[in-house]
């Protein structure tokens, strides 16, 4: 477990927020698998009926650049993230997701996989993989073209451009936007709803949904996780990490 995040039960609900502030809620590899864990460890216990990961100030600034760089000296590659990524894409419990200030990278391919999503209006969210030297992650170079279409979701994921949390719900990423301060009610109350229904009935008809696309999702994210693994080493983006290093200590 870690300090960075807090694992809140209220009822039958278990929020998992984020809680690195002065770094934007950068994850690390303890916050992967502790988000792992915490899903893991909902959806075996009866008495949880429903599931929400928030920040505070901000959602997430993506995975913490200094692994990265590491993975490029020969440390650990980033496994945990990829553990995390593989446990929420068959949760079968309501899963929501509130957004606020960033969400960067994991940050917001994450949201491919909530049933529910909530953004501030004024939210920045980005996928700054090709801009990092990676590719994207997360079943994002699939999921993504059917949740927004295949134009935007080129752009977003191409580019590496930010968009706003309005932006996100007007394309179909998120349900629905709100004022800031308001973020954290709203996800909560669909999430409280979502935890009135019945839970087999839920959970099997989450799978059915997912069904169709479960196998071409699986070899996808293999695919995926390979080439971003691959990228990590490469010189073109550990140059790119250790400009951004210099650029902070200057």
């Amino acid at each position: 477990m870690t300090e960075h995040l807090l694992h809140e039960r209220d009822g039958a609900l278990l929020t998992l927020r984020l809680n690195r502030p002065d770094k934007k809620n950068a994850l690390t590899g303890a916050m992967y698998l502790g988000m792992a864990d915490g899903l893991r460890a909902a959806a075996a216990d009866d008495s949880i009926r429903a599931v929400m990961i928030v920040g505070g100030n901000d959602f997430t600034a993506g995975n913490d650049l200094a692994d990265f760089a590491r993975a490029g000296d020969g440390g650990p590659r980033p496994g945990a993230a990829f553990e995390f990524l593989q446990v929420i894409r068959s949760f079968p419990k309501p899963l929501v997701a509130g957004v606020r200030g960033v969400a960067i990278g994991i940050g917001t391919t994450m949201l491919l996989h909530c049933d529910v999503v909530v953004t501030a209006r004024d939210a920045k969210l980005q996928m700054p993989f090709v801009r990092l030297g990676l590719v994207p992650e997360g079943g994002s170079s699939v999921l993504l073209a059917r949740r927004v279409g295949q134009a935007r979701a080129n752009w977003w994921l191409l580019s590496g451009e930010a968009f706003s949390g309005a932006s996100a719900a007007e394309a179909g990423l998120a349900l629905e936007t709100v004022d800031d301060n308001a973020v954290d009610a709203t996800a909560r109350r669909y999430a409280e709803q979502l935890a009135t229904l019945p839970p087999g009935a839920y959970a099997e008809s989450k799978r059915l949904l997912r069904e169709p696309q479960a196998v071409e999702l699986e070899a996808v994210m293999d695919a995926e996780r390979a080439a971003f693994s691959a990228r990590l080493q490469t010189p073109e983006a550990q140059a790119i990490f250790a400009g951004f290093f210099a650029r902070k200590a200057g």
